[in-house]
This record gives structure tokens, sequence and C-alpha cells, in this order.
């Protein structure tokens, strides 16, 4: 039986499709597809990227590939409020038939899941966005206690902060002993490093891309996700 899980991205990604392939190696007849929408900039003033008819008609062609499941694998619904994306995700289940999540709701899913409420936040965003993500989760009962954010606009250019930038910034939020981190943003190489900075220094970590790929997964029927984060085998 295959199962098909559908992904929208945003056009300067780079990160989110070969990293979701790597981590589906091992899960035959699981494949990932994708459809993209038009997002260069991330600040506060470039919201009006993130158009819910745009996504809408994006989730309408990966609904032709007929697909169980599709994700919008961007982090938007972070700065733009989480009820933003669960209206996003019923008008995408309501226009499609399918059903659909988000990487923010996905990742909230899974901090709920895990009772976590004190935070380490690392993104690659400026600080009114890192703000307004810390606003928004405080309001959601999960408290930021340490972040790092790289202060880049450019959404192509995330995806040039190399392993060791992210590595130090995780290390830096680790130092608060956060019951959680989380590598927020579907550009953002974070996935890779999961598993061995979750070793070292006991504090489960959870990727934006990793995140998403097993609630699809778990939503498709075909399990959880295996070593790229502990509190995903159970998502």
């Amino acid at each position: 039986m295959r199962r098909l899980i559908g992904m929208l991205t945003p056009s300067s990604n780079t990160v989110l499709e070969p990293v979701t392939y790597a981590m589906l190696q091992g899960l035959p007849g699981v494949s990932a597809h994708f459809a993209r929408i038009p997002v260069t900039r991330i600040t506060l003033a470039d919201d009006a990227q993130f158009d819910r008819p745009v996504l809408r008609a994006a989730a309408g062609l990966l609904a032709d590939a007929r697909v169980g499941v599709i994700a919008w694998n961007g982090t938007s619904g972070s700065w733009l409020g989480f009820d933003w994306d669960r209206a996003l995700a019923e008008e995408i289940t309501a226009a499609t038939g399918i059903p659909a999540t988000t990487a923010v709701l996905a990742l909230l899913e899974t901090l709920r899941a895990a009772g976590i409420t004190r935070l380490g936040l690392v993104t690659p965003y400026v600080a009114d966005v890192q703000a307004r993500i810390v606003g928004n989760f405080a309001a959601a009962g999960i408290t930021c206690v340490a972040e790092a954010h790289s202060a880049i606009t450019d959404n192509f250019s995330f995806a040039d902060i190399t392993a060791p930038a992210i590595e130090a910034m995780i290390r830096n939020t680790a130092a608060a002993r956060p019951e959680a981190i989380v590598t927020l943003c579907t550009n953002l190489a974070g996935g890779p490093l999961v598993a061995r900075l979750e070793q070292e220094l006991d504090i489960p970590i959870l990727d934006s891309v990793a995140v998403t790929l097993a609630r699809t997964l778990s939503m498709s029927g075909a399990g959880g996700l295996v070593g790229y984060g502990r509190l995903l085998v159970r998502a």
C-alpha cells in the first residue's frame, strides 16, 4: 500500500525537500510530494505572502496527486498566530476533502503530548519576528526560557546557516535547561543534528521538518519517525 504525503513549501526553501527525502529512507511505500507558494522574505511587513487562497490553490494541485494528507510545511503560523494555522488546515480540508495540518500545529501537538511548558527556541529570524513567536507560545502556556536567532530576513539564505552555527545556537539555549529545544524554520538544516545533540545534551530536540514529517506519517497510518527526535517516535 502506497502512502502519499502532500507538502506545501515556500518557493525559496532548499532544505525541506532533500531532508524529508533523507528521513523517508527506510520507509518503503511512503513518499512526499511538494507544491510551492511564493515566499522570499521573512519580516512582519511581508506577511501578505502567506495568503490563504494561494495556499488553498496549491493544496488543490496536491489533491490531484491523491495524497492522503496535506501539510503546510512552513512556520509562518508561529508569528501569524496558531489560530491562523488552524483556520488554514480547516480550509484545506474543506476544499480538498483531505486531512491537513501545518508545521506549527504539529509542533504544538507534540509539545502538549509531552507536557512541555519550558522551551528553548532556535530560529534564523529577526528580533521582532522572534518576539512575536515567543509571545504566541506564551499565550499558549509555553514559556521560551532561552532563545537564539540569526537576524536574517532572506528566506533563501536560511539554508546557508552552517551546521556549526546551528549547533552553537542549540548549545546556547541548552544552558537554560529547557524541557525541549525547537529549531523552528523548515529552511534551517537542524534535523541532521538532532540525534547526536539530544544524546549529548540530554534534552529533547524538535526540528520543524522532522516534526511535520512525523505528524503526517502518523496521520497517514505509517507510524512514528525514528532517529530524528525522541519525542517523535510516538508522534
